[in-house]
């Protein structure tokens, strides 16, 4: 407006007005005369919730919202509102508002919403009558129709259109049809819940009208009883049909977080249920224990009891709960999976070396461009005016000097009153001023802080845009360039680091700001405005006249015509979050000017209101240059519409230019139409709404022209979205369903030449039906991004090519970040913007649309305000996947909004045809905003993908989405024996086979090898060395709690033995259990078992605070054991009798208790003497990690072995001392704590892992005073002490804590070594002395308890004595592992898996790697199972069922081929054998064994198998609320449960993170995503998971989940 100096009235109002019916605006007396005959509609994303009211003036309309982007002076008369009130229209107050406003038209017949359309496929185009047709004179009628739409409130006007609204219902209706899908409603606990459905949930009466109407009234709203059924309603009754099953139950969150299961049983089995009460709590347990035992499988073990209550209560045989309420959501979840609705992927695959994602293949049937290439289009010839200004400041000082008093800028307050006009004159002398002071004040006249070309900040609220147009002038004529940015509310807004980065890259150190600004800054506690995070060093400088200083009456600015010159940088947000400067010239400024003054056909004189944000876009260049125009968005019309019955008086046949800013959002034609409805009677004209594109990289793109002709009418398109998704534009040709009406946007603006080029790779122009970016050719475009040159290079200096290569002119063109097309007659039409595209499966779809179809399904009724939806696309396995989330209203009910996000996710496939990944619902105002108001997208897409969103609600469908997962593995049958087997090598390959040293040919000075059983060794070290201390038992303390010699073990043996004879009256062969806690009774009572020819079993006593859970394990292995007697000591005795026990287990059928606290005081007459060595020595019974219970044989002969192995690998001599910090109740434990020491002679320190959880230092103290050189641990006990004195290695140092004697560590395991474990415990305590190469590891099983023990040895040479290499790391590709191959890779490749060996194989151990299934021998590096033959091999299971099937399968296999004499036993592990490089001490090269994980606990999923502990650390490495995972399958589902550390607020946003990573490096889809408290996943004495347990404690709903998702 200041270019041509016409007048203008500018009205702005930059912040939501509370009330709408109070403002009335009064003008000057002298803006009377001009008529306002153009409103600008904006159309950035400012300002969303601004409110537009309308001027009481007969011949006088405008609408007010956001101001437009740089509002620079062009018309004498410019009106601004301040507004004060922050934030939207309060609920309350709209609903008032709205009620008010529709009362009267609720009771009238609904009018037809649906547009007709040219049915000729062969034309785009609808015929021209059409938009006549629709453009329907307003009838009382027809703006009833448009007020009962909004009848149930305000949701966002950006994207309604009756025609998609239809669509929607109709596409939901189609699923309907399709018959209802029962989905399983997520699982929440209460304290999750922000009111529980019970509460807050009345199921409708399905008999009476729509259900939105009792929700209307339900609000306090007065409505109408015979109120029409809306489009939500409609809706709503389409998918809840006239039944009541999908809203009976109301207790979805009830017990324990498992709400709705029954219903959903119910809804599975057909059945309607009739009753509304809550299912019953199984939280609370019953007592009435009913002990089930069953056989796995060919087990014959019996089952110990779950940890979860009595679980063992619901089973059936084969492991299915039969009440479980969760297993009925899993089972509803599997029917749902069982009805594909993407085509089956091709059958199994060939290629076994390669794990290939499945290709989208494009469909044969999808349209293509079939057009001819388009042309350039080429705006009108720019005309020239002889008296044009030549620059801008050069039309402010004509103005400033011609008209100095003509008002420039009027701002008025609430109620119209004006608050202050800004003159031209005042502009003019104040632009001045701000210029001088800029220059001349800042820094000392030698070192001035701003020179010309320097770039300043102008920061100021959008209600003040008099003192944003002083300060951009000034900095204009001061020659400085501005960088206008929205003002900080506080240090932390949503993408204000990154408008500090734009700042800092610019090299900002000025920011020019309003007196009112500066006050509302946010201050430290000294009164300086802190430095906002991510920005630079500012110094802040007030622009109003009283602080500056008057300028020398000889300095005047110097005015040059418009050049190259940097005029001013427009900040842009990408897609990303990042934020971009867009500079533009002086030359472009102006020329911009002149093509939009010629293309509006602006004249002098003429009155402008404009509503937009005044800083950016085109509320900025429309106030350069605009002269009578309202400028609005979609938004603002809609808001006009809200308010029309409060201004009754309004004309609007003198406004000849309406001009609509978001005319590029392909939403926008609804508003426009609506609009056109309601005040055509108003004296609006049809062809005065002129929408128009922008961009800041192109500012203005296209505008449509006022033409005098209201028989011309606009361009129009109904474009089928199925035709949009693949890029080619064609009309709807079914019925209707998606489709997307466009209007055009007008034609090129002047002078300046437009392509459209396809959006990837080289800009080649697209067909005449292709859907490509706009990229225009003009002067008055951006020119660059500040400092940045590549992306400039690719944005602003693009030379479009025709199919041959050729470039279609010589100068360069601007990419807009527009997608569309140009339509016949040169119009424009935009389709969607480049940073709103999403390519999924090779489709385009724009985030805009997809919002809409959202928004279409009963916004009002859970979308919080109608508006809060972002839809933004995330990367998971090689493609884009779409991710909805909106604010969810507070008073929305778990059930409601489960059935909304299931009706969004079938809208969006019916009408888009693709899937949605992933849709969360947030609390109400949580998501990140805009400065101006809008959804923060790419901060709200950081906070998801960090696991910071804390949504209250997630549904994910990976099932739908995910279609290029690998095709599922057959397995290709074995090749036959005879053409692979050639002497040792299997086809070409060394056999897999390796042994430890042989026992007979070592000579050693071993007196115990004379004797066959360890009574007898004990009682020759009893004659022989009878204070020789053995034991000594360490308390909490770290002092000595008791210790034994070798008589006193042999006397206090033979004492048990006594009482064995004389109180339980046992035979030779009679079975005892021993239930003692970690320590020396434990050793005695064993030998005296073995003194009185009894069978020992060693028992873990029940823990007193848990006896509910571990007592019956006690009394299953009793049983199973056929235990003749029990030895404890007292205490356990009295519990074991105590009220509690009686409660968990039947005490009466204990066998008879003996208390080894008072022993008889005689020795017996004799000693026990077996006749024969291989006779039974002990019992090693021990739960396995697939929960179950399995005891092993232990003959004398095995057990002396056994203890002479390890005695040769540890070389452990009586002068030793070995450190034990193990359990002592099963497997290598159990040896090392209670008969090595007896059979080598050396002293075990021992330290019950008990006493570390009050002292975790223990063990590390114990080691460091003893001088310990050999020390046994678990992995638990590693884990306790590296996250216990993590942080005190310090102090620990200082307590003089030394473990440099240490030479070896060794981790007892049944399992693949944790190599990360055993680092950082290396790591940390490496400053305390611990050599990184003592740690190791052991491995054993069931049918052997020790295979491998790797002792290193510290500072000894190899000729010394037994030591062997270091262990290896390899890296094994994770991929082929699923296939039962080892491919060896680098390490840090992608989907490396780190193996550690598992160590030194004992002395007298022979092991070879068989296939599973074909029992034949597998060469080196080859995957498969660890068999083994020793002499310490168990001999069998010892079994109650008498079933030998099981037993000779593992103790007695043989190979199918090659050596099919020797006798193996089958540990159940899958491993491989890797010949090193390294030597041993004998010179062989060493053989190291990879232990991968059991093969019971494998998990066939898709034909591949997965060990669970790789998907498990991927899960624990995605959130750092994890700490920990354990996964296990359920009906093919793969169900994954994570123990949360951190409030119940975070338990969703691990949903899609888990989801996410297990796709990503497995390739699996996750069925079900269980988020519970620490400590629910089971773990034994030995730290493993007890997956089967968790498996069952979850399926009988006893876990107590925090929450549960069920994946679709």
């Amino acid at each position: 407006m200041l270019y041509c100096g016409w007048l203008s009235l500018l009205l702005l109002i930059p912040y939501p007005l509370r009330s709408l019916s109070s403002i009335k605006v009064d003008l000057p007396a002298n803006t009377h005369a001009h008529t306002v005959t153009h409103i600008c509609f904006p159309c950035s994303e400012s300002y969303r919730q601004l409110i537009c009211p309308w001027l009481e003036k007969p011949d006088l309309v405008t609408s007010v919202r956001a101001l437009s982007p740089f509002l620079l002076p062009l018309s004498p008369s410019l009106s601004l509102l301040p507004v004060r009130a922050p934030g939207d229209i309060t609920q309350k107050g709209y609903e008032k508002k709205r009620s008010k406003l529709i009362g009267a038209f609720l009771p009238q017949a609904p009018g037809k919403g649906k547009y007709p359309s040219n049915q000729n496929n062969n034309d785009v185009w609808m015929d021209p009558s059409v938009p006549h047709e629709r453009r329907t004179p307003v009838t009382p009628g027809s703006s009833s129709r448009y007020h009962r739409r909004r009848s149930s409130g305000s949701r966002d006007e950006r994207y309604r259109s009756d025609v998609h609204t239809e669509a929607v219902q109709a596409a939901l209706a189609k699923q309907k049809e399709r018959g209802k899908m029962a989905v399983p409603m997520p699982s929440k606990r209460r304290s999750l819940v922000v009111q529980s459905s019970m509460d807050a949930y009345t199921p409708p009466d399905t008999s009476s009208g729509s259900e939105g109407e009792g929700s209307m009234q339900g609000e306090g709203t007065p409505t109408s009883s015979q109120s029409s059924i809306n489009m939500e309603n409609w809706i709503s009754r389409a998918i809840h049909g006239s039944t009541t099953s999908s809203t009976t139950s109301s207790s979805s969150t009830q017990s324990g977080g498992s709400g709705a299961a029954s219903r959903l049983a119910d809804v599975m089995g057909q059945t309607h249920l009739e009753n509304h009460s809550a299912p019953p709590d199984v939280t609370s347990y019953t007592t009435d224990s009913i002990q089930v035992e069953r056989p796995q499988g060919s087990t014959t073990t019996s089952r110990s009891t779950p940890k979860y209550g009595n679980a063992e209560l619901m089973e059936t045989g084969d492991g299915v709960p039969v009440g479980g309420r969760v297993s009925a959501k899993i089972q509803q979840l599997v029917n749902t999976l069982k009805r594909p609705k993407r085509p089956p992927l091709r059958e199994f695959f060939v290629d076994d070396f390669e794990e290939l994602l499945e290709v989208q293949q494009p469909d044969p049937n999808q349209p293509k461009a079939e057009g001819a290439q388009m042309l350039a289009m080429r705006g009108e010839q720019l005309g020239v005016v002889t008296n044009w200004p030549l620059s801008l400041e050069a039309a402010l000082q004509r103005w400033g000097t011609i008209s100095p008093k003509a008002p420039c800028l009027t701002t008025m307050d609430t109620n119209g009153k004006p608050l202050y006009i800004l003159t031209y004159g005042k502009l003019w002398t104040r632009s001045i001023k701000v210029a001088y002071n800029v220059l001349h004040k800042l820094g000392s006249k030698q070192e001035p802080m701003l020179r010309p070309g320097d770039r300043v900040a102008l920061v100021f609220p959008n209600n003040d845009p008099a003192a944003f147009m002083v300060a951009f002038y000034g900095c204009l004529l001061a020659e400085v360039v501005p960088v206008p940015i929205e003002v900080p509310l506080t240090r932390k807004d949503a993408g204000s680091q990154q408008i500090g980065f734009l700042l800092g890259s610019c090299g900002v150190t000025v920011a020019l700001t309003s007196d009112a600004c500066h006050k509302g800054l946010p201050k430290s506690p000294t009164g300086e405005i802190p430095q906002f995070k991510g920005w630079p060093k500012l110094l802040w400088f007030v622009t109003e006249s009283k602080h500056l200083s008057k300028p020398p009456r000889d300095w005047f600015p110097h005015i040059k015509d418009a050049n190259n010159e940097t005029a001013y940088i427009e900040y842009k947000t990408c897609k990303d979050g990042s934020v971009l400067g867009v500079t533009v010239m002086r030359i472009a400024l102006l020329t911009h000017c002149q093509a939009l003054t010629q293309s509006c056909g602006y004249t002098e004189a003429e009155t402008i209101v404009n509503v937009l944000d005044f800083k950016k876009d085109v509320g900025l260049w429309h106030d350069l240059n605009i002269l009578s125009v309202a400028c609005v968005k979609s938004r603002d019309m809609h808001w006009a519409l809200v308010a029309h019955r409060d201004q009754r008086d309004i004309n609007l046949s003198s406004l000849r230019m309406l001009v609509v800013a978001d005319g590029a959002n392909p939403w926008s034609i609804s508003s426009c139409d609506a609009f056109l409805n309601v005040f055509q009677s108003k004296g609006l004209k049809p062809e005065v709404i002129c929408p128009c594109a922008s961009s800041p990289e192109a500012l203005t793109v296209a505008i449509r022209r006022p033409t005098d002709d209201s028989n011309q009418p606009p361009g129009r398109g109904v474009l089928s979205m199925q035709g949009l998704s693949h890029g080619v534009i064609r009309v709807d040709s079914e019925e209707k369903l998606s489709v997307l009406t466009l209007q055009d946007v007008g034609t090129v603006m002047p002078g300046a030449l437009m392509c459209v080029v396809k959006p990837d790779g080289v800009p080649q122009l697209c067909k005449t039906d292709e859907i490509g970016e706009l990229c225009v050719g003009s002067i008055a475009t951006g020119t660059s991004y500040y400092g940045l040159s590549g992306m400039t290079k690719n944005t602003f200096e693009v030379f479009p090519m025709n199919s041959v290569g050729a470039l279609i002119s010589e100068y360069p063109f601007t990419r807009t970040g527009l997608l569309g097309f140009v339509g016949p007659g040169g119009l424009c039409f935009i389709a969607g913007k480049m940073d709103g595209l999403m390519v999924v499966g090779g489709r385009r779809h724009n985030a805009d649309d997809i919002v809409a179809t959202a928004l279409a399904v009963e916004p009002m009724k859970f979308v919080y305000r109608g508006r809060w939806i972002a839809v933004f696309s995330i990367s998971v396995l090689h493609d884009e996947r779409i991710v909805v989330v909106a604010e969810q209203r507070p008073d929305s009910t778990e059930e409601d909004s489960f059935q909304w996000m299931s009706r969004v996710l079938q809208a969006i496939d019916g009408i888009h045809q693709v899937g949605v990944y992933c849709l969360a619902l947030v609390p109400s105002n949580t998501l990140p905003k805009t400065p101006l108001g809008g959804i923060h997208l790419s901060e709200s897409k950081q906070l998801f993908l960090e696991g910071s969103l804390h949504p209250c609600n997630v549904l994910m469908c990976p099932h739908t989405c995910v279609t290029n997962l690998p095709k599922p593995r057959q397995k290709q049958p074995e090749i036959g024996p005879a053409s692979v087997m050639v002497g040792n090598l299997v086809s070409g390959k060394r056999i897999a086979q390796a042994s430890g040293r042989d026992l007979g040919q070592m000579e050693d000075n071993d007196q115990a090898r004379k004797f066959l059983f360890l009574s007898e060794v004990l009682q020759w070290r009893a004659q022989t060395t009878p204070d020789h201390v053995l034991y000594t038992l360490l308390n909490c303390r770290g002092t000595i709690a008791s210790s034994l010699t070798c008589v006193q073990l042999h006397k206090r043996a033979e004492k048990i033995a006594t009482m064995l004879a004389e109180r339980g009256h046992l035979q030779d062969g009679d079975h005892v259990a021993l239930v003692y806690p970690p320590g020396i009774d434990l050793i005695a009572a064993f030998y005296g078992c073995l003194y009185a020819g009894c069978v020992p079993i060693t028992v873990r006593p029940p823990h007193p605070q848990n006896i509910a859970t571990t007592l019956p394990t006690v009394k299953m292995i009793v049983e199973v054991s056929r235990s003749a007697c029990m030895m404890t000591t007292a205490v356990i005795c009295k519990l074991l009798r105590s009220k509690e026990a009686s409660a968990a287990v039947d005490v009466r059928s204990w066998p008879p208790v003996l208390d080894t606290d008072d022993l008889p005081k005689k020795k017996p007459p004799l000693l026990y003497k077996p006749s024969n060595p291989d006779t039974l020595a002990y019992l090693d019974f021990s739960v396995s990690t697939t929960g179950m219970l399995a005891g092993v044989k232990m003959s004398h002969t095995a057990t002396s072995a056994f203890c002479r192995s390890i005695k040769l690998q540890c070389e452990l001599y009586p002068s030793r001392e070995v450190a034990i910090c193990l359990d002592p109740y099963c497997g290598l434990g159990f040896v090392l704590w209670c008969l090595c020491s007896v059979y080598s002679g050396h002293q075990s320190i021992l330290i019950p892992p008990s006493e570390l959880e009050v002292n975790p230092a223990l063990w590390l103290l114990a080691v460091s005073q003893y001088k310990v050189r050999d020390t046994f641990c678990s992995y638990s006990v590693m884990e306790l002490c590296t996250k216990g004195l993590g942080l005190q290695t310090d102090s620990l140092k200082s307590r003089g804590l030394d473990l440099s004697r240490v030479r070896t560590c060794v981790v007892v395991a049944e399992e693949r070594p944790r190599i990360a474990l055993t680092q950082s415990f290396s790591k940390l305590f490496k400053d305390l002395g611990l050599h990184p190469r003592a740690v190791s590891t052991s491995f054993g099983c069931r049918v052997n308890l020790a295979i491998c023990l790797q002792p290193h040895r510290l500072g000894k040479l190899a000729d010394q004595g037994t030591s062997g290499p270091d262990p290896t790391t390899v890296y094994v590709d994770m991929r082929a592992l699923r296939h039962d191959r080892v491919r060896l890779v680098e390490r840090g490749s992608p989907h490396s898996l780190p193996l550690m060996e598992s160590g030194k194989i004992l002395p007298g151990v022979r092991i070879i790697i068989a296939n599973p299934e074909t029992k034949g021998p597998l060469g080196d590096s080859h995957l498969g199972e660890i068999w083994v033959c020793s002499g310490h091999n168990a001999s069998g299971y010892f079994t109650v069922y008498g079933d030998e099937a099981l037993q000779s399968d593992h103790f007695t296999s043989r190979l199918s081929f090659g050596d099919t004499q020797t006798i193996w036993a089958r540990t159940g592990y899958l491993g491989f054998l890797r010949r090193t490089e390294l030597t041993d001490a004998s010179g062989e090269r060493h053989d190291a064994l990879y232990v991968v994980g059991a093969l019971d606990e494998a998990m066939e999923l898709r034909g591949m198998r997965y060990h669970p502990i790789d998907i498990e650390t991927s899960v624990i490495r995605t959130h750092k609320s994890i700490t920990e995972c354990a996964v296990f399958t359920w009906t093919n589902l793969l169900v994954v449960v994570v123990e949360l550390d951190g409030s119940e607020q975070e338990a969703l946003d691990l949903v899609p993170l888990v989801t996410n990573v297990v796709l990503e490096e497995h390739y699996l889809i996750v069925g079900v995503v269980v988020v519970v408290d620490i400590g629910v996943i089971p773990i034994n004495s030995r730290g493993e998971k007890q997956r089967m347990h968790l498996r069952d404690g979850f399926l009988a709903d006893q876990l107590d989940p925090i929450y549960v998702a069920y994946n679709m």
